[in-house]
């Protein structure tokens, strides 16, 4: 228990009690004299290689030491964020919570938070949001800080209960848009407590890589035109209409190939139903990739048809990488397209004007690449990595004042 990490395999038990502050394997602990340092404590239910926890990943290593001293909190567990943040000279602690609700958890979350008494308490996602609230009480320190990263329609009402029980917890609500923050303030989070911070995504390098090469792996001709998607393979994806309007598409683009990155619970059964469609030799699901950048930027166009989003990293990288874009017409998406100037918007599960939307761009060129650069001098302009964590910075000087 080094570094005052509980291994996730303790459930059920209250064995594992947070160590006290220290430096060593488990990071960096800033000298505790230094009375102008503003301890900030990032709780998130996982570390696994998702938008939340890249943010949260971003933010936690750029913000200035001088004037920081960060810890990061996995309730759950970790993730191949935690080796990010570790070789960062950050201090990672993992809970070890084992179920929906965990009291014994909870109680080494109290502890924690005892131990490091940090100034600021910022959460984010539903589980760390309610246990980070539920342990911190009424107590007037830390300040707490809620991040919420999506339009989150899918949540069941005891979850929203919890979300307007705990309002009277929540110092600062943050949502990555405009969109997440007037869902949130439907819920009934006071507008004084609101704030937007948008993602911050990086302007890519050009890539190292031909289009030769990353054609090969992929096992497509050189003259293919690449199609993608990266993300989560998950229902709000709706990777079945990108399917379907990918059928749609080979009838008028025979060289197109559609390239799926990435994971999840969808995968076995995307897979078996791209199996099913004539095309199935031009359907690509190459899994996570730890550099995905570099494929993605020599995409022909991305696209986007998700049901509900907070704010999309993936579709952020595509725009920041110069790669032309079609998104679903969800008030997130639109937040960061604009239609025909910085991409191009389609309603929400309407296959074949997905299918028309990618023809367009690779039918017109001159077209597709202006929308692109407009995009990408956007995300460059807008939506730095930078302003992001300035952001963030400026929000935890004012409530530790």
């Amino acid at each position: 228990m080094s570094g005052g990490r509980c291994p996730s395999s303790v459930s059920g038990t209250d064995q594992c009690v947070p160590s006290p502050p220290a430096g060593g394997e488990g990071g960096r602990r800033p000298d505790e004299g230094g009375s102008n340092v503003i301890r900030v404590q990032l709780l998130i239910p996982t570390l696994d290689q998702s938008g939340a926890e890249k943010q949260l990943a971003l933010l936690a290593t750029r913000l200035p030491r001088d004037e920081f001293e960060v810890e990061v909190v996995a309730l759950t567990r970790g993730g191949p964020y935690e080796d990010v943040l570790r070789e960062a000279d950050i201090l990672v602690t993992v809970i070890g919570k084992c179920c929906k609700f965990d009291p014994f958890a909870l109680r080494r979350l109290k502890r924690l938070i005892r131990a490091r008494q940090p100034d600021i308490l910022h959460t984010w996602l539903f589980a760390a949001n309610t246990y980070g609230r539920l342990a911190v009480g009424s107590r007037p320190q830390p300040k707490i800080v809620v991040s919420e990263r999506c339009v989150d329609s899918w949540k069941a009402g005891w979850q929203l209960w919890f979300d307007r029980k705990l309002v009277s917890r929540t110092d600062r609500l943050i949502g990555n848009s405009q969109a997440v923050v007037d869902f949130y303030r439907d819920v009934g989070v006071p507008n004084d407590r609101l704030l937007v911070i948008r993602n911050g995504v990086e302007t890519p390098a050009d890539s190292t890589r031909s289009r030769e090469a990353v054609c090969d792996e992929l096992n497509v001709p050189h003259s293919a035109r690449l199609v993608g998607f990266v993300g989560r393979l998950a229902p709000q994806k709706r990777l079945k209409d990108l399917i379907w309007a990918f059928h749609l598409l080979v009838s008028v683009q025979p060289d197109a190939y559609f390239v799926i990155v990435g994971d999840g619970p969808e995968r076995a059964q995307l897979e078996k139903f791209a199996a099913d469609i004539p095309t199935k030799g031009q359907v690509r699901f190459i899994g996570h990739r730890e550099h995905a950048g570099d494929i993605m930027r020599h995409f022909d166009t991305f696209w986007l048809a998700s049901d509900f989003e907070g704010q999309s990293n993936s579709l952020m990288e595509a725009m920041a990488a110069g790669v032309p874009v079609v998104a679903s017409d969800i008030a997130p998406n639109m937040e960061l397209v604009t239609h025909e100037e910085t991409g191009l918007i389609v309603p929400v599960g309407d296959k074949a004007t997905f299918a028309m939307a990618v023809d367009r761009l690779l039918k017109e060129p001159d077209f597709a690449g202006g929308i692109a650069a407009n995009a990408r001098r956007q995300m460059r302009e807008k939506f730095s990595i930078d302003a992001m964590v300035n952001a963030h910075a400026e929000l935890y000087r004012e409530l530790a004042a």
